[in-house]
């Protein structure tokens, strides 16, 4: 219960702090888009999107992972993430349950955590750069040897800077609280991505992803991958990893669908 206690605290007052800024810059800042931009997702790249959704607007995203290592083959979905406008500049995200079914090796079956967070863009930093703050919890709702036994608790800065003709830089930095928590589960995750427009309608990626524990080796994939918007509100997107060390997959291949409604709250 004291874990418990401590995180509620932790994300309570982030959250506060979080909403405070909103009430005091909501007003005037209306830089956040609306349903007029275009969809931005928070995949099929692990460096989460610098923009919230529109205000008023529900986003849905969802993907399915094939994940190979030297042991285990491991395919898993729908991987949800629900992405919720409720003020300008700010939005509430829930990371549903998702399942992992193993096609051979040893590697468990069942569900992940359910994860709710609050995220707010931010003004720009000097050079044009769009930053947004996440915190969220981790709550060990799903199978224990995946979803884990404790609380969890985890903030995250994702940044983007758009560079000329189409090409932009991003990345994210992720530090996880997981008191009690697995020795090898990640402790920070920084990330760092170059992607290239593709017309209006499409983008390619290339992507470091860096996974470090608080003890052990550290986790280290590089990404590409690509996204598609055959609407304004809709994305396919794919996904393709491979492992650069002994502890990070062999592979990973995903694909995607995400859709967005505008003006339903």
């Amino acid at each position: 219960m004291r874990v418990q206690q401590i995180l509620s605290a932790f994300a309570l007052t982030l959250l506060g702090m979080l909403e405070a800024r909103a009430a005091e810059m909501g007003a005037e800042d209306h830089s956040c888009g609306n349903g007029d931009t275009d969809i931005a997702t928070d995949r099929p790249d692990v460096t989460n999107s610098s923009r919230v959704v529109p205000h008023e607007s529900v986003q849905v995203e969802n993907g399915i992972n094939w994940t190979t290592r030297q042991d285990a083959t491991v395919i898993d979905g729908s991987n949800t993430r629900v992405r919720i406008g409720f003020a300008q500049c700010m939005e509430v995200l829930f990371d549903l349950p998702n399942y992992f079914h193993p096609l051979h090796g040893s590697a468990a079956a069942g569900f992940s955590e359910f994860s709710p967070a609050i995220k707010r863009q931010l003004r720009p930093l000097p050079g044009d750069i769009e930053l947004s703050a996440t915190v969220g919890l981790e709550l060990p709702t799903g199978t224990a040897r995946i979803a884990g036994q404790v609380y969890g608790g985890y903030v995250q800065l994702p940044w983007s800077k758009e560079i000329g003709d189409g090409w932009s830089l991003s990345g994210m930095f992720t530090g996880f609280l997981m008191p009690g928590g697995n020795a090898n589960n990640p402790a920070l995750e920084p990330t760092f991505a170059v992607e290239r427009q593709l017309g209006s309608r499409a983008d390619f990626f290339v992507e470091y992803v860096a996974d470090r524990p608080r003890r052990g080796a550290s986790s280290q994939i590089f990404d590409c991958g690509g996204a598609y918007r055959n609407t304004p509100t809709q994305q396919m997107d794919f996904r393709l990893g491979f492992g650069l060390n002994r502890a990070a997959p062999d592979y990973v291949f995903g694909v995607g669908y995400s859709f967005r409604f505008d003006h339903v709250i």
